[in-house]
């Protein structure tokens, strides 16, 4: 495609130099640069590509561009708005893909990955291929990679659903995350069902308040690109519903764990074997089981239940695809070596989806519940205080250790956890390395106890300064276990 087609499509500012050269590819890392590459510069919170022009041009690039005035005489496009150029080109140099697929979008706090492998099991059961975008992973045709990004850049997901378009698939579902709304990564998509699960506070470093990261969210309701979806299924029993009930989708379908809803668990019942329930529905009751434990996932069923519906699949796949799923990495999965008491491995790094993890395993757990989390460096420090105040509230002991602590102190972030715990309590301890607070709360479990290891989850690393340490809250429990039982 030539590069002045290309331009049609954005808000130019100025051009120079010559723009009817052939696009190869549209790039927003300088490292990807190939000959023929329009370099977008965008200017990030820790980098900016105007840095990185001279290397782009050395790769290649033949043409740059950027909000910035031109500093040389190569051809140079002048934008408002770097991202929102971005998404555009990309958008159009792969020919907007997702206008040729079923796009599922899910939003929210949490539950987004859970629901989305839901989701992903649903449609597979009704006989369709699917991508799927998300915390854990990006899979489809032709693809298949760890994430780095929730939600990745634009010309990364119109690559991936280029891809998933021409090998003939028809379904997607992805996370949406508030930061990729803001920064515009998905200003170009065309979905077709958004779905809500809830809003706590989180991401307020990035956001500034609660109001504002409500506002971003709500963008993806009303319409990214200036008409709303079609179809949205929200969340009935979170307080964002009403403002978001009114985007103007054409179907609106509520989920619940009352009658006020239009899904909603007529009865339920839930403990280490998984959770089944008749949920009443528009088509009527349906009756399913799954295999995913604890009232949160009543949630994330029924919002799965919902979007299945607004995709109008036949209710059997909807009841053999949540049925099918066996669980999702890191998202209240179960860690069984054997062990006369449980160990739940959960992602849970907020107090809302902190106490969420633990109200759910109090409800089936027989024993005492201990708790083992920390708090990420480098994000907002106010849930830290928080975070203590629900182990305090929800665990019958909790071990304080060490999360992502990036560029900050991991004793400093405990002391701040610290002080949501009573002054007179010593339901609790302090072990800053992470592998060691995980085993003294192991050594400490009885039989019918349960063991929550909460914030890290699927990861499989843990960030201290600027450095990738290998660790994955799954198998440091099972190698000790494996130690336990030798003994």
């Amino acid at each position: 495609m030539k590069l002045d087609q290309l331009l049609t499509n954005i808000d130019v500012l100025s051009r120079s130099g010559d723009v009817r050269m052939d696009a190869t590819g549209v790039e927003y890392d300088s490292r990807k640069v190939e000959p023929g590459s329009v370099f977008v510069a965008i200017r990030g919170e820790q980098a900016d590509g105007n840095d990185f022009v001279e290397e782009a041009l050395k790769r290649g690039a033949a043409a740059i561009v950027s909000e910035a005035a031109p500093t040389g005489s190569m051809p140079w496009v002048r934008v408002p708005s770097d991202r929102a150029a971005l998404a555009a080109l990309a958008a159009s140099y792969f020919d907007r893909p997702t206008d040729q697929l079923k796009l599922v979008g899910i939003t929210g706090t949490n539950g987004k990955t859970t629901t989305a492998h839901l989701v992903e099991s649903i449609v597979e059961a009704a006989g369709y291929r699917v991508a799927s975008l998300g915390t854990t992973h990006h899979r489809g045709p032709g693809f298949k990679q760890v994430a780095k990004l929730t939600t990745p850049e634009a010309p990364d997901l119109e690559r991936m659903f280029r891809s998933t378009v021409d090998a003939g698939c028809g379904h997607a579902v992805m996370e949406v995350s508030s930061h990729a709304i803001e920064l515009r990564r998905v200003e170009c998509l065309s979905f077709d069902v958004v779905a809500f699960t809830n809003l706590s506070e989180e991401h307020l470093d990035f956001h500034g308040g609660m109001e504002d990261y409500f506002r971003v969210k709500q963008r993806l309701f009303l319409g990214l690109q200036g008409e709303p979806p079609p179809a949205a299924v929200l969340n009935r029993d979170d307080k964002y519903f009403e403002a978001l009930s009114e985007s103007g989708n054409s179907t609106c379908l509520s989920f619940g764990m009352t009658s006020d809803a239009d899904i909603f668990p007529r009865e339920f019942s839930f403990g280490w074997h998984g959770l089944t329930a008749e949920f009443e529905t528009p088509r009527g009751l349906v009756e399913l089981r799954s295999e995913l434990m604890g009232r949160m996932n009543l949630y994330n069923v029924a919002a799965a239940v919902g979007i299945g519906l607004a995709l109008d699949l036949p209710v059997h796949s909807i009841v053999g695809g949540v049925g099918a799923l066996r669980n999702v990495p890191g998202r209240f999965e179960f860690v069984d070596h054997g062990q006369s008491f449980r160990v739940i491995v959960d992602y849970a790094h907020t107090d809302d989806a902190l106490r969420k993890a633990l109200t759910s395993a109090r409800e089936i757990t027989e024993g005492k519940l201990i708790v083992v989390f920390g708090a990420g460096g480098g994000r907002d420090p106010s849930k830290r205080r928080k975070m203590g105040a629900v182990a305090a509230d929800c665990s019958d002991f909790a071990v304080l250790t060490s999360d992502n602590p990036r560029s900050e102190d991991p004793v400093g972030i405990i002391g701040m956890i610290e002080e949501g715990f009573p002054a007179t309590g010593g339901r609790y301890t302090s072990v800053p390395d992470r592998r060691e607070a995980i085993r003294l709360a192991i050594e400490r479990a009885q039989k019918q106890d349960n063991v929550v290891i909460a914030g890290k989850g699927h990861e499989t690393h843990q960030v201290v300064g600027d450095v990738q340490l290998p660790f994955d809250d799954r198998a440091v429990v099972g190698e000790l276990l494996d130690e336990l039982d030798a003994r």
